[in-house]
């Protein structure tokens, strides 16, 4: 039986994927899985009711897991790993955080009027400790293969690369090798080009947080 889960739809496209890296992650991991699902998108700015009834949150990605509808990337990542744990993404605890401030500090570069006000360093630092970290351990976070950190970090470089080339002609140093390698090693892969939103519609996604 395919597993179904909801994820967002595309702004302006309610028939397309969207781009939200949260529910690209999920996706990415039934993906990686092989697990076969059924894809529900949701139109963020108009929310269907069968939707707010099962979820009145209305806060996506959601997974149905024996008849039940389940939050949260974190819980439904550790569900399917659970329940599926062939083939393995299971991330060893002491890799489980590299790079988990990258998202954090990207949205606020990103975000930010003032060209001094530290948000560019503090994004520079972060990719600074994951080309350190790769260079000791890669190609990816845990080493050979692929795990769940991977495909957390995948979505969210991702939407890093496309947003900050285009609201801030910004690109990722040179000079940080081990990121640039890595970046292509996971956009490379069959799962990211089947889950990601189009490059339009991640500028779209970002538009009106960037000119908030």
């Amino acid at each position: 039986m395919a597993l179904e889960v909801a994820v967002k739809a595309a702004v302006g496209a309610p028939h397309i994927l969207g781009d939200c890296p949260f529910s690209q992650r999920v996706l990415l991991t039934l993906e990686e899985k092989k697990l076969p699902y059924k894809t529900h998108l949701i139109n963020l700015a108009d929310k269907p009711k069968w939707f707010l009834d099962v979820n009145p949150e209305g806060k996506v990605p959601v997974l149905k897991h024996d008849d039940k509808w389940v939050t949260d990337s974190d819980v439904i990542v550790g569900i399917l790993e659970e329940k599926y744990p062939e083939p393995s993404l299971v991330t060893p605890p002491e890799f489980s955080s590299v790079g988990s401030k990258i998202f954090g500090s990207f949205v606020s570069f990103l975000k930010s009027k003032d060209p001094n006000d530290g948000t560019e360093q503090a994004l520079l630092n972060e990719l600074k400790a994951l080309d350190d970290h790769l260079k000791a351990h890669g190609p990816y976070v845990a080493g050979e293969k692929v795990t769940a950190v991977d495909l957390s970090l995948a979505p969210k470089l991702y939407h890093l690369v496309v947003a900050l080339g285009h609201f801030k002609n910004w690109t990722i140093p040179e000079s940080f090798t081990h990121v640039h390698k890595y970046t292509k090693l996971l956009f490379s892969r069959e799962s990211l080009e089947k889950t990601k939103a189009a490059k339009e519609y991640v500028i779209a996604g970002w538009a009106p947080k960037v000119n908030a």
